[in-house]
């Protein structure tokens, strides 16, 4: 037996979530690799699972969380040993396949990296999709030529999770960060102590405007919101400079001019972490060790259970938590 979250459907198609004491049965034969889960985390698309929102989730019952760390108990990957650390990302775990919201997961042997050196599991579960997400977006952004001496970096969405990690990140290797907040007088002084030297309130970027080109300002942009906000930062980018486009909190639709792409040069660029190849995720994650300031962590983290997972769904769809939250189990 184990003890899960599950997401089940009314008689008319309304979402229910419960906490049940599952067989081992329950897990999916189809797996390679079984996992007992220590950590998981929380992320803006755990939050559309946990309310039946956005089609996640098709087929019921499901136990949600899109990430874990553990220890593996069984396997049938040459890769994994019992008793070896390991993290799940990516892969719709948690939506067509059951997840980390569990004291066990059973999941394909491709879908996990192992724990790197020099980071315990909870510290990967602060880190979770939202770390990794960081370390891709700014990996293309050095790639299309950003460097610290390009001037001012961008981060929107700034006091959710991968803007954390995104702050702390460009901070840590020179880069003079702007942070985008609608909290300014919750969430500066968090912004503040992570690396962000201007706070910039969100109203400022929160409408696209008729003129498709303003002031050169950004030389990057690592953008948590999508929407209206992006198509006015891309009138704001130097010359060659690009934005990485990675959530879409703030709806899917941009209405934005071709001129900034013409003009200017730029570069928007867009960022996926659910099907990232094994090498790229591995590598993603040693980046986390080798460049994050990993005293930071704790300041991010806000520890959880299962049984707040209800409350923190609905947060985390309203803008009301900074930083991470860590599922421990």
């Amino acid at each position: 037996m184990f003890k899960a979250v599950l997401m089940g459907q009314t008689e008319d198609r309304q979402p229910v979530m419960t906490i049940e004491n599952l067989e081992d049965s329950f897990l999916s034969a189809d797996g390679e690799v079984i996992v007992r889960v220590r950590y998981a985390g929380l992320n803006y698309k755990d939050g559309l699972c946990l309310n039946g929102q956005g089609g996640l989730i098709r087929e019921f019952p499901r136990i949600p969380g899109v990430e874990f760390a553990g220890e593996v108990l069984k396997s049938e990957d040459d890769r994994y040993a019992v008793g070896d650390q390991v993290i799940a990302t990516g892969s719709r775990i948690g939506e067509i396949w059951h997840g980390g919201y569990a004291e066990k997961a059973s999941v394909k042997g491709d879908w996990l990296v192992p724990l790197p050196k020099g980071m315990n599991m909870r510290q990967s579960m602060i880190f979770g999709t939202a770390g990794i997400t960081a370390v891709f977006g700014l990996q293309s952004l050095e790639r299309h030529g950003l460097t610290p001496d390009k001037g001012e970096v961008l981060v929107t969405g700034a006091a959710g999770g991968v803007g954390s990690f995104a702050i702390a990140l460009l901070a840590a290797l020179g880069y003079s960060v702007a942070a985008v907040t609608g909290r300014i007088k919750e969430s500066g002084d968090y912004l503040k102590s992570l690396g962000a030297e201007t706070l910039v309130p969100r109203y400022e970027l929160a409408e696209a405007i008729k003129r498709p080109l303003e002031s050169e300002r950004w030389a990057g942009c690592i953008d948590n919101v999508g929407g209206e906000m992006l198509a006015r930062i891309l009138g704001q980018l130097k010359y060659g400079c690009s934005a990485a486009a990675i959530g879409n909190a703030g709806g899917h639709q941009m209405p934005a001019s071709v001129i900034p792409f013409l003009l200017r040069g730029i570069n928007l660029l867009g960022i996926d972490s659910v099907n990232q190849p094994y090498d790229s995720r591995v590598q993603a994650w040693s980046r986390l060790v080798d460049d994050f300031p990993l005293d930071k962590l704790d300041s991010i983290a806000t520890e959880i259970t299962l049984e707040n997972l209800e409350t923190a769904g609905k947060d985390i769809l309203n803008g009301k938590i900074q930083g991470r939250y860590v599922v421990c189990l």
